[in-house]
Protein backbone atom coordinates (compact mmCIF):
# COMPACT_ATOMS: atom_id res chain seq x y z
CA UNK A 1 0.00 0.00 0.00
CA UNK A 2 3.04 2.23 0.80
CA UNK A 3 4.63 1.73 -2.20
CA UNK A 4 1.55 2.54 -4.01
CA UNK A 5 0.48 5.49 -2.80
CA UNK A 6 4.34 6.85 -3.05
CA UNK A 7 4.43 5.86 -6.46
CA UNK A 8 0.84 8.11 -6.30
CA UNK A 9 2.53 11.01 -5.21
CA UNK A 10 5.39 10.79 -7.48
CA UNK A 11 3.04 10.35 -10.46
CA UNK A 12 1.29 13.54 -9.25
CA UNK A 13 4.51 15.49 -8.66
CA UNK A 14 5.98 14.72 -12.15
CA UNK A 15 2.81 15.13 -13.98
CA UNK A 16 2.65 18.85 -12.11
CA UNK A 17 5.84 19.64 -13.14
CA UNK A 18 5.65 18.35 -16.68
CA UNK A 19 2.33 21.14 -16.40
CA UNK A 20 4.65 23.60 -15.46
CA UNK A 21 7.33 23.36 -18.29
CA UNK A 22 4.75 23.05 -20.50
CA UNK A 23 3.30 26.26 -19.49
CA UNK A 24 6.31 28.00 -19.32
CA UNK A 25 7.14 26.54 -22.74
CA UNK A 26 3.87 27.46 -24.25
CA UNK A 27 3.85 31.32 -22.42
CA UNK A 28 7.60 31.63 -23.56
CA UNK A 29 6.44 32.64 -27.24
CA UNK A 30 3.92 35.17 -25.75
CA UNK A 31 6.00 36.86 -23.96
CA UNK A 32 8.69 37.17 -26.87
CA UNK A 33 5.56 38.45 -28.88
CA UNK A 34 4.82 41.11 -26.28
CA UNK A 35 7.93 42.27 -24.79
CA UNK A 36 8.02 44.49 -22.11
CA UNK A 37 10.35 47.21 -22.55
CA UNK A 38 12.30 49.98 -20.47
CA UNK A 39 10.41 53.05 -20.14
CA UNK A 40 11.14 55.58 -21.92
CA UNK A 41 12.82 58.46 -20.00
CA UNK A 42 11.98 61.34 -22.12
CA UNK A 43 8.34 60.16 -22.49
CA UNK A 44 5.94 62.45 -20.51
CA UNK A 45 2.19 61.21 -19.87
CA UNK A 46 -0.51 64.01 -20.69
CA UNK A 47 -2.34 64.42 -17.73
CA UNK A 48 -5.66 64.62 -19.03
CA UNK A 49 -4.33 60.57 -21.00
CA UNK A 50 -4.52 59.67 -17.39
CA UNK A 51 -7.57 60.01 -16.66
CA UNK A 52 -10.95 57.46 -18.11
CA UNK A 53 -12.97 60.70 -18.32
CA UNK A 54 -11.03 61.75 -21.02
CA UNK A 55 -11.29 59.24 -23.42
CA UNK A 56 -15.08 58.74 -22.59
CA UNK A 57 -15.46 62.13 -23.48
CA UNK A 58 -13.27 61.79 -26.81
CA UNK A 59 -15.70 59.04 -27.51
CA UNK A 60 -18.72 61.13 -26.83
CA UNK A 61 -17.40 64.00 -29.05
CA UNK A 62 -16.63 61.61 -31.86
CA UNK A 63 -20.19 59.63 -31.61
CA UNK A 64 -21.99 63.25 -31.44
CA UNK A 65 -20.59 64.30 -34.41
CA UNK A 66 -21.58 61.26 -36.28
CA UNK A 67 -24.93 61.47 -35.13
CA UNK A 68 -25.48 64.86 -35.66
CA UNK A 69 -23.75 63.78 -39.42
CA UNK A 70 -26.49 61.10 -39.97
CA UNK A 71 -29.72 63.36 -38.97
CA UNK A 72 -29.05 65.21 -41.65
CA UNK A 73 -26.98 64.08 -45.03
CA UNK A 74 -25.48 66.41 -47.37
CA UNK A 75 -27.19 65.82 -50.74
CA UNK A 76 -26.85 69.32 -52.38
CA UNK A 77 -25.47 68.98 -55.80
CA UNK A 78 -21.93 69.63 -56.03
CA UNK A 79 -21.21 72.56 -57.97
CA UNK A 80 -17.17 71.82 -57.93
CA UNK A 81 -15.55 68.58 -57.14
CA UNK A 82 -11.29 68.30 -56.23
CA UNK A 83 -9.78 65.31 -56.30
CA UNK A 84 -6.56 65.18 -54.35
CA UNK A 85 -4.35 62.36 -54.81
CA UNK A 86 -1.21 61.01 -52.81
CA UNK A 87 1.05 59.13 -54.98
CA UNK A 88 1.82 55.99 -53.20
CA UNK A 89 0.10 57.60 -49.91
CA UNK A 90 -0.19 54.41 -48.18
CA UNK A 91 -2.25 54.05 -44.46
CA UNK A 92 1.28 53.22 -43.27
CA UNK A 93 2.19 56.98 -44.49
CA UNK A 94 -0.59 58.53 -43.24
CA UNK A 95 -0.09 57.33 -39.77
CA UNK A 96 4.17 57.39 -40.12
CA UNK A 97 3.04 61.36 -40.84
CA UNK A 98 0.93 62.05 -37.61
CA UNK A 99 3.89 60.58 -35.98
CA UNK A 100 6.00 62.94 -38.08
CA UNK A 101 4.14 65.68 -36.93
CA UNK A 102 5.09 64.79 -33.43
CA UNK A 103 2.30 62.31 -31.50
CA UNK A 104 0.16 59.62 -32.74
CA UNK A 105 -2.54 61.26 -31.67
CA UNK A 106 -2.64 63.68 -34.13
CA UNK A 107 -4.36 63.89 -37.56
CA UNK A 108 -3.41 65.26 -40.92
CA UNK A 109 -6.02 67.33 -42.27
CA UNK A 110 -8.53 65.52 -44.32
CA UNK A 111 -8.18 62.49 -41.36
CA UNK A 112 -11.07 64.87 -39.96
CA UNK A 113 -13.44 64.55 -42.93
CA UNK A 114 -16.49 63.01 -41.61
CA UNK A 115 -16.71 59.88 -44.56
CA UNK A 116 -13.89 57.37 -45.34
CA UNK A 117 -13.80 53.87 -47.10
CA UNK A 118 -11.25 51.79 -49.32
CA UNK A 119 -10.60 51.41 -52.29
CA UNK A 120 -9.32 48.01 -54.11
CA UNK A 121 -6.58 49.20 -56.54
CA UNK A 122 -5.58 46.07 -58.99
CA UNK A 123 -4.98 46.22 -62.41
CA UNK A 124 -6.87 43.84 -64.79
CA UNK A 125 -3.64 41.80 -65.54
CA UNK A 126 -1.72 43.01 -62.09
CA UNK A 127 -2.19 42.37 -58.73
CA UNK A 128 -0.13 44.97 -57.78
CA UNK A 129 -0.91 48.16 -59.72
CA UNK A 130 1.20 51.81 -61.20
CA UNK A 131 -0.13 54.97 -61.38
CA UNK A 132 -1.01 54.96 -64.88
CA UNK A 133 -3.61 52.03 -64.29
CA UNK A 134 -4.91 53.18 -61.42
CA UNK A 135 -5.37 56.78 -63.23
CA UNK A 136 -7.52 55.11 -65.39
CA UNK A 137 -9.40 53.83 -62.73
CA UNK A 138 -10.08 57.09 -60.14
CA UNK A 139 -10.34 59.23 -62.80
CA UNK A 140 -12.12 57.57 -65.84
CA UNK A 141 -14.09 54.60 -64.28
CA UNK A 142 -12.63 52.64 -66.01
CA UNK A 143 -9.93 49.21 -64.88
CA UNK A 144 -7.14 48.91 -67.18
CA UNK A 145 -4.00 47.09 -67.51
CA UNK A 146 -1.28 47.78 -66.05
CA UNK A 147 1.42 50.54 -67.91
CA UNK A 148 -1.93 52.00 -70.12
CA UNK A 149 -3.30 55.13 -69.67
CA UNK A 150 -7.18 55.91 -70.93
CA UNK A 151 -7.67 53.09 -72.67
CA UNK A 152 -9.77 49.69 -71.74
CA UNK A 153 -8.36 46.36 -70.80
CA UNK A 154 -8.57 45.51 -74.49
CA UNK A 155 -4.83 47.21 -74.65
CA UNK A 156 -1.84 45.94 -73.47
CA UNK A 157 0.88 48.00 -72.45
CA UNK A 158 3.29 49.18 -74.78
CA UNK A 159 1.04 47.36 -77.87
CA UNK A 160 1.76 50.25 -80.88
CA UNK A 161 -1.99 49.91 -82.56
CA UNK A 162 -4.28 48.86 -79.97
CA UNK A 163 -4.90 52.32 -78.49
CA UNK A 164 -5.08 53.69 -81.49
CA UNK A 165 -8.66 52.54 -82.50
CA UNK A 166 -11.08 55.18 -80.48
CA UNK A 167 -13.29 52.38 -79.39
CA UNK A 168 -10.65 51.63 -76.96
CA UNK A 169 -10.27 55.20 -75.37
CA UNK A 170 -12.17 56.23 -72.03
CA UNK A 171 -14.02 59.60 -70.86
CA UNK A 172 -11.93 61.30 -67.86
CA UNK A 173 -14.31 63.10 -65.43
CA UNK A 174 -12.16 66.40 -66.50
CA UNK A 175 -13.91 65.82 -69.92
CA UNK A 176 -17.28 65.14 -68.45
CA UNK A 177 -16.82 68.47 -66.14
CA UNK A 178 -16.28 69.94 -69.76
CA UNK A 179 -19.06 69.06 -71.32
CA UNK A 180 -21.04 69.98 -68.09
CA UNK A 181 -20.11 73.68 -68.74
CA UNK A 182 -17.68 73.30 -66.07
CA UNK A 183 -13.78 74.24 -66.33
CA UNK A 184 -11.38 71.51 -65.16
CA UNK A 185 -7.65 71.84 -64.29
CA UNK A 186 -4.95 69.76 -63.25
CA UNK A 187 -1.97 70.36 -60.52
CA UNK A 188 1.35 68.21 -59.75
CA UNK A 189 4.21 68.21 -58.46
CA UNK A 190 5.77 65.22 -61.05
CA UNK A 191 5.55 66.57 -64.55
CA UNK A 192 2.20 67.09 -66.17
CA UNK A 193 2.43 64.69 -68.65
CA UNK A 194 3.43 61.98 -65.85
CA UNK A 195 0.90 59.25 -65.50
CA UNK A 196 -1.20 60.68 -62.88
CA UNK A 197 -2.02 63.66 -64.26
CA UNK A 198 -2.49 62.01 -68.06
CA UNK A 199 -4.86 60.15 -66.71
CA UNK A 200 -7.33 63.19 -66.96
CA UNK A 201 -7.05 64.15 -70.75
CA UNK A 202 -4.54 61.17 -72.59
CA UNK A 203 -5.11 57.74 -74.49
CA UNK A 204 -2.00 55.72 -74.52
CA UNK A 205 -0.55 52.45 -74.69
CA UNK A 206 2.38 53.33 -72.65
CA UNK A 207 2.89 55.11 -69.78
CA UNK A 208 6.55 56.24 -70.56
CA UNK A 209 5.30 57.63 -73.89
CA UNK A 210 5.78 61.02 -72.72
CA UNK A 211 7.11 62.28 -75.57
CA UNK A 212 7.80 60.92 -79.51
CA UNK A 213 11.81 59.72 -78.70
CA UNK A 214 10.12 57.18 -76.04
CA UNK A 215 7.39 55.84 -78.76
CA UNK A 216 10.70 55.42 -81.23
CA UNK A 217 12.90 53.53 -78.45
CA UNK A 218 9.68 51.36 -78.27
CA UNK A 219 10.27 50.70 -82.23
CA UNK A 220 6.52 52.39 -82.83
CA UNK A 221 5.20 55.16 -85.18
CA UNK A 222 5.00 58.76 -83.06
CA UNK A 223 2.93 59.27 -86.21
CA UNK A 224 0.47 56.56 -85.61
CA UNK A 225 0.68 56.88 -81.77
CA UNK A 226 0.53 60.65 -80.32
CA UNK A 227 2.29 61.01 -77.43
CA UNK A 228 1.18 62.50 -73.93
CA UNK A 229 2.55 66.02 -74.44
CA UNK A 230 0.94 66.94 -77.94
CA UNK A 231 -2.25 65.36 -76.74
CA UNK A 232 -2.60 67.82 -73.97
CA UNK A 233 -1.53 70.12 -76.42
CA UNK A 234 -3.76 69.14 -79.53
CA UNK A 235 -6.35 67.05 -78.58
CA UNK A 236 -9.81 68.07 -77.09
CA UNK A 237 -9.71 67.27 -73.52
CA UNK A 238 -6.05 68.50 -72.76
CA UNK A 239 -6.34 71.81 -75.09
CA UNK A 240 -9.77 72.51 -72.57
CA UNK A 241 -7.59 72.21 -69.70
CA UNK A 242 -7.81 75.84 -67.95
CA UNK A 243 -5.49 75.16 -65.31
CA UNK A 244 -2.19 73.22 -65.93
CA UNK A 245 0.28 73.31 -63.31
CA UNK A 246 3.39 70.94 -62.37
CA UNK A 247 6.65 69.87 -64.41
CA UNK A 248 8.01 68.56 -67.10
CA UNK A 249 9.21 71.48 -69.41
CA UNK A 250 11.78 69.14 -71.46
CA UNK A 251 8.76 67.40 -72.99
CA UNK A 252 7.44 69.93 -74.80
CA UNK A 253 10.80 71.05 -76.58
CA UNK A 254 12.78 69.98 -79.16
CA UNK A 255 16.45 68.62 -78.56
CA UNK A 256 17.32 71.94 -80.39
CA UNK A 257 15.86 74.09 -77.94
CA UNK A 258 16.45 75.09 -74.31
CA UNK A 259 14.08 75.85 -71.69
CA UNK A 260 14.68 79.02 -69.50
CA UNK A 261 17.38 77.98 -67.29
CA UNK A 262 19.13 76.48 -70.40
CA UNK A 263 18.39 73.14 -70.30
CA UNK A 264 17.55 71.38 -73.70
CA UNK A 265 14.41 69.72 -74.77
CA UNK A 266 14.25 66.17 -75.34
CA UNK A 267 12.03 65.96 -78.36
CA UNK A 268 12.97 65.37 -82.23
CA UNK A 269 10.77 66.66 -84.26
CA UNK A 270 11.93 70.15 -84.47
CA UNK A 271 8.51 71.40 -82.54
CA UNK A 272 8.10 73.58 -79.33
CA UNK A 273 4.62 72.81 -77.91
CA UNK A 274 4.84 75.29 -75.41
CA UNK A 275 4.83 78.08 -78.33
CA UNK A 276 2.28 75.87 -79.65
CA UNK A 277 0.17 76.48 -77.40
CA UNK A 278 0.46 79.44 -76.87
CA UNK A 279 -0.42 80.18 -80.22
CA UNK A 280 -3.52 78.20 -80.22
CA UNK A 281 -4.92 80.58 -77.39
CA UNK A 282 -4.32 83.42 -79.16
CA UNK A 283 -6.08 81.86 -82.71
CA UNK A 284 -9.39 81.13 -80.09
CA UNK A 285 -9.25 84.82 -79.07
CA UNK A 286 -8.81 84.15 -75.25
CA UNK A 287 -6.01 84.58 -72.84
CA UNK A 288 -3.29 82.50 -72.53
CA UNK A 289 -0.61 82.72 -69.78
CA UNK A 290 2.46 80.75 -69.38
CA UNK A 291 4.88 81.10 -66.93
CA UNK A 292 8.02 78.82 -65.66
CA UNK A 293 8.31 80.14 -62.09
CA UNK A 294 7.01 81.55 -58.44
CA UNK A 295 7.46 85.09 -59.64
CA UNK A 296 6.08 84.44 -62.88
CA UNK A 297 3.06 82.96 -61.67
CA UNK A 298 2.45 84.92 -58.38
CA UNK A 299 2.50 88.32 -61.25
CA UNK A 300 -0.42 86.47 -63.05
CA UNK A 301 -3.69 88.22 -63.03
CA UNK A 302 -5.92 84.92 -62.48
CA UNK A 303 -8.70 87.67 -63.02
CA UNK A 304 -8.05 87.84 -66.46
CA UNK A 305 -6.35 84.70 -67.85
CA UNK A 306 -8.65 82.17 -69.57
CA UNK A 307 -6.17 79.46 -69.25
CA UNK A 308 -2.83 78.98 -67.46
CA UNK A 309 -0.01 76.88 -68.62
CA UNK A 310 2.95 76.74 -65.51
CA UNK A 311 5.83 74.09 -66.17
CA UNK A 312 8.11 75.26 -63.32
CA UNK A 313 10.47 72.16 -63.77
CA UNK A 314 12.67 70.36 -66.49
CA UNK A 315 11.22 67.57 -65.09
CA UNK A 316 9.94 66.90 -61.11
CA UNK A 317 9.03 69.33 -59.14
CA UNK A 318 11.57 69.54 -56.11
CA UNK A 319 10.92 67.26 -53.15
CA UNK A 320 8.95 70.08 -50.06
CA UNK A 321 11.37 69.83 -47.81
CA UNK A 322 14.23 70.00 -50.06
CA UNK A 323 12.45 73.34 -51.56
CA UNK A 324 13.36 74.41 -47.72
CA UNK A 325 16.75 72.47 -47.36
CA UNK A 326 18.03 74.50 -50.80
CA UNK A 327 15.96 77.70 -50.37
CA UNK A 328 13.78 76.61 -53.64
CA UNK A 329 11.14 77.99 -51.87
CA UNK A 330 11.19 81.79 -53.40
CA UNK A 331 11.95 80.28 -57.29
CA UNK A 332 9.17 77.31 -57.72
CA UNK A 333 5.36 77.26 -55.97
CA UNK A 334 4.46 74.34 -53.38
CA UNK A 335 2.12 72.36 -54.26
CA UNK A 336 -0.15 74.63 -51.68
CA UNK A 337 0.94 77.50 -53.57
CA UNK A 338 -0.17 76.01 -57.23
CA UNK A 339 -3.46 74.72 -55.71
CA UNK A 340 -4.44 77.94 -53.78
CA UNK A 341 -4.03 79.42 -57.68
CA UNK A 342 -6.02 76.99 -59.31
CA UNK A 343 -8.98 77.32 -57.16
CA UNK A 344 -9.16 81.32 -57.95
CA UNK A 345 -8.91 81.03 -60.95
CA UNK A 346 -11.34 77.84 -61.72
CA UNK A 347 -13.74 79.43 -58.93
CA UNK A 348 -14.27 82.12 -61.74
CA UNK A 349 -16.63 79.89 -63.55
CA UNK A 350 -20.08 79.99 -62.36
CA UNK A 351 -20.76 77.09 -63.64
CA UNK A 352 -18.00 75.44 -61.22
CA UNK A 353 -14.88 73.57 -61.92
CA UNK A 354 -13.07 70.17 -61.69
CA UNK A 355 -9.60 70.07 -60.15
CA UNK A 356 -6.65 67.35 -59.98
CA UNK A 357 -4.35 67.55 -58.20
CA UNK A 358 -1.47 65.19 -57.25
CA UNK A 359 1.83 64.95 -54.67
CA UNK A 360 3.66 63.07 -56.55
CA UNK A 361 6.74 62.88 -55.11
CA UNK A 362 5.61 61.13 -51.80
CA UNK A 363 6.07 57.70 -54.08
CA UNK A 364 9.22 58.26 -56.06
CA UNK A 365 10.71 59.01 -52.22
CA UNK A 366 9.33 55.74 -51.28
CA UNK A 367 10.60 54.23 -54.44
CA UNK A 368 14.11 55.23 -53.17
CA UNK A 369 13.21 54.46 -49.70
CA UNK A 370 13.53 57.55 -48.77
CA UNK A 371 11.09 58.00 -45.73
CA UNK A 372 11.73 61.26 -44.46
CA UNK A 373 11.20 62.57 -47.66
CA UNK A 374 7.75 60.97 -47.99
CA UNK A 375 6.54 62.22 -44.86
CA UNK A 376 7.03 65.61 -45.48
CA UNK A 377 5.61 65.25 -48.96
CA UNK A 378 2.58 64.23 -47.08
CA UNK A 379 2.57 66.87 -44.80
CA UNK A 380 2.64 69.71 -47.59
CA UNK A 381 -0.22 67.32 -49.39
CA UNK A 382 -2.15 67.91 -46.34
CA UNK A 383 -1.76 71.41 -45.99
CA UNK A 384 -2.95 72.30 -48.96
CA UNK A 385 -6.36 69.83 -48.82
CA UNK A 386 -6.71 71.77 -45.56
CA UNK A 387 -5.92 74.80 -47.92
CA UNK A 388 -8.43 74.35 -50.29
CA UNK A 389 -11.17 73.13 -47.50
CA UNK A 390 -11.13 76.05 -46.05
CA UNK A 391 -11.35 78.20 -49.52
CA UNK A 392 -14.24 76.31 -50.81
CA UNK A 393 -17.46 75.60 -49.05
CA UNK A 394 -18.87 72.14 -47.85
CA UNK A 395 -22.23 73.23 -49.16
CA UNK A 396 -21.32 73.05 -52.84
CA UNK A 397 -17.64 71.99 -52.95
CA UNK A 398 -16.77 67.99 -52.39
CA UNK A 399 -13.53 66.98 -51.88
CA UNK A 400 -12.13 63.86 -52.22
CA UNK A 401 -8.51 62.58 -51.13
CA UNK A 402 -6.91 59.16 -52.04
CA UNK A 403 -4.07 57.53 -53.39
CA UNK A 404 -3.56 55.27 -56.44
CA UNK A 405 -1.59 52.51 -54.56
CA UNK A 406 0.19 51.81 -51.37
CA UNK A 407 4.07 51.18 -51.01
CA UNK A 408 5.91 48.89 -48.80
CA UNK A 409 6.88 50.47 -45.79
CA UNK A 410 5.66 49.68 -42.39
CA UNK A 411 5.98 50.96 -39.07
CA UNK A 412 7.62 48.38 -36.60
CA UNK A 413 9.46 47.72 -33.46
CA UNK A 414 7.98 49.23 -30.26
CA UNK A 415 8.56 52.88 -30.22
CA UNK A 416 7.87 54.67 -27.30
CA UNK A 417 5.18 57.34 -27.48
CA UNK A 418 6.10 60.61 -29.59
CA UNK A 419 9.92 59.00 -29.92
CA UNK A 420 10.70 60.14 -33.45
CA UNK A 421 9.53 58.03 -36.12
CA UNK A 422 12.47 58.64 -38.41
CA UNK A 423 14.89 56.98 -35.67
CA UNK A 424 15.37 53.45 -34.36
CA UNK A 425 13.58 51.17 -32.37
CA UNK A 426 14.53 50.96 -28.75
CA UNK A 427 14.86 46.89 -28.64
CA UNK A 428 17.58 45.51 -30.25
CA UNK A 429 17.42 42.89 -32.72
CA UNK A 430 18.12 38.93 -31.80
CA UNK A 431 21.33 39.74 -33.44
CA UNK A 432 22.03 42.42 -30.56
CA UNK A 433 21.88 45.39 -33.43
CA UNK A 434 19.34 47.80 -33.82
CA UNK A 435 16.99 48.56 -36.44
CA UNK A 436 14.67 51.63 -37.97
CA UNK A 437 11.16 52.04 -36.69
CA UNK A 438 10.10 52.65 -40.63
CA UNK A 439 11.39 49.80 -43.11
CA UNK A 440 10.70 48.36 -46.18
CA UNK A 441 10.20 44.60 -47.52
CA UNK A 442 12.10 46.02 -50.48
CA UNK A 443 14.33 48.61 -52.20
CA UNK A 444 17.76 50.14 -52.35
CA UNK A 445 18.18 50.46 -48.27
CA UNK A 446 19.38 47.16 -48.26
CA UNK A 447 22.51 48.59 -48.72
CA UNK A 448 21.99 50.38 -45.13
CA UNK A 449 20.69 46.74 -43.84
CA UNK A 450 23.26 44.30 -45.01
CA UNK A 451 26.90 43.93 -45.72
CA UNK A 452 28.28 40.86 -47.54
CA UNK A 453 31.50 41.00 -45.66
CA UNK A 454 30.29 41.83 -41.95
CA UNK A 455 26.86 41.01 -42.29
CA UNK A 456 23.48 43.22 -41.33
CA UNK A 457 24.67 46.69 -40.70
CA UNK A 458 25.31 48.37 -37.27
CA UNK A 459 23.47 51.55 -37.41
CA UNK A 460 23.50 52.70 -33.78
CA UNK A 461 26.02 55.55 -34.90
CA UNK A 462 24.09 56.48 -38.29
CA UNK A 463 22.24 59.38 -38.71
CA UNK A 464 18.96 58.06 -39.31
CA UNK A 465 16.92 61.51 -39.64
CA UNK A 466 18.74 62.57 -42.37
CA UNK A 467 16.23 63.47 -45.43
CA UNK A 468 19.10 60.94 -47.81
CA UNK A 469 18.72 58.11 -45.86
CA UNK A 470 17.69 55.37 -47.13
CA UNK A 471 15.76 53.07 -44.71
CA UNK A 472 15.99 49.72 -44.06
CA UNK A 473 14.71 47.42 -46.52
CA UNK A 474 15.08 43.02 -46.61
CA UNK A 475 15.18 42.40 -50.34
CA UNK A 476 17.65 44.03 -52.24
CA UNK A 477 16.33 45.46 -55.08
CA UNK A 478 17.07 49.13 -57.24
CA UNK A 479 14.02 50.67 -56.44
CA UNK A 480 11.17 49.72 -54.19
CA UNK A 481 8.31 48.28 -55.52
CA UNK A 482 4.81 49.61 -54.93
CA UNK A 483 2.39 47.39 -52.35
CA UNK A 484 -1.07 45.49 -53.48
CA UNK A 485 -3.36 46.49 -50.66
CA UNK A 486 -6.40 49.15 -50.40
CA UNK A 487 -5.73 52.92 -50.10
CA UNK A 488 -8.18 55.06 -47.99
CA UNK A 489 -10.92 57.84 -49.30
CA UNK A 490 -11.22 60.55 -47.48
CA UNK A 491 -14.73 62.59 -48.36
CA UNK A 492 -16.00 66.22 -46.97
CA UNK A 493 -19.26 68.21 -48.90
CA UNK A 494 -21.75 67.09 -50.94
CA UNK A 495 -22.77 63.50 -51.39
CA UNK A 496 -19.81 62.91 -48.84
CA UNK A 497 -21.58 59.83 -47.45
CA UNK A 498 -21.53 57.55 -50.77
CA UNK A 499 -18.12 57.29 -50.02
CA UNK A 500 -17.77 54.72 -47.39
CA UNK A 501 -17.25 50.77 -47.59
CA UNK A 502 -14.95 49.04 -49.68
CA UNK A 503 -15.08 49.33 -53.33
CA UNK A 504 -13.25 49.01 -56.51
CA UNK A 505 -10.90 52.62 -57.71
CA UNK A 506 -13.37 52.94 -60.50
CA UNK A 507 -16.25 53.50 -58.59
CA UNK A 508 -14.43 56.90 -57.16
CA UNK A 509 -15.25 58.88 -60.51
CA UNK A 510 -18.90 57.86 -60.52
CA UNK A 511 -19.71 58.63 -57.17
CA UNK A 512 -18.07 62.62 -57.92
CA UNK A 513 -19.85 62.43 -60.92
CA UNK A 514 -23.33 61.54 -59.45
CA UNK A 515 -22.46 64.31 -57.08
CA UNK A 516 -22.13 66.60 -59.60
CA UNK A 517 -24.71 66.05 -61.49
CA UNK A 518 -22.43 64.98 -65.23
CA UNK A 519 -21.26 62.73 -66.75
CA UNK A 520 -22.84 59.08 -67.40
CA UNK A 521 -23.44 59.26 -63.66
CA UNK A 522 -26.13 62.10 -63.71
CA UNK A 523 -28.89 61.72 -62.53
CA UNK A 524 -30.86 62.18 -65.26
CA UNK A 525 -28.61 59.34 -67.29
CA UNK A 526 -29.21 56.84 -64.13
CA UNK A 527 -33.12 57.36 -64.18
CA UNK A 528 -33.19 56.79 -67.98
Amino acid sequence: MRTNCSALILCSFLALLFLQVRGELTDQPEKEHHPRLLASRDFVALDEELETRFWHDKAQSILADKLAGLQKLNENRAKNVILFMGDGMSIHTIAATRDFMGDSNKQVSFEKFPYLGLSKTYAVDERTPDSANTATAYLNGVKANYGTIGVNAQVKRGDCVAATNVSTHTQSIAQWAQEAGKWAGIVTTARVTHASPAGAYAHIADRNWEFDGEIIDSNCSPELNTDIARQLVEWPVGQELRVIMGGGRVNFRDKSMHDEVGVSGVRSDGRDLIKDWQEIKEQQGVEGKYVWSLKGLRETDLSKTDYLLGLFETSHLPYHGDRQRTHYEEAEPSLSDMTEAAIKMLSRNEKGYFLFVESGRIDMAHHDTKARKALEDTQEFAAAVEMARKMTSEEDTLIVVTSDHSHTMSINGYPYRRQNILSLAPNLADDELPFTILSYANGPGFTDTYSTDTGRIDLSRVDTTKEDFEFQATVPLSSETHGAEDVGVFASGPFEHLFTGNYEQSSIPALMAYAANMGPFAKDKLDE
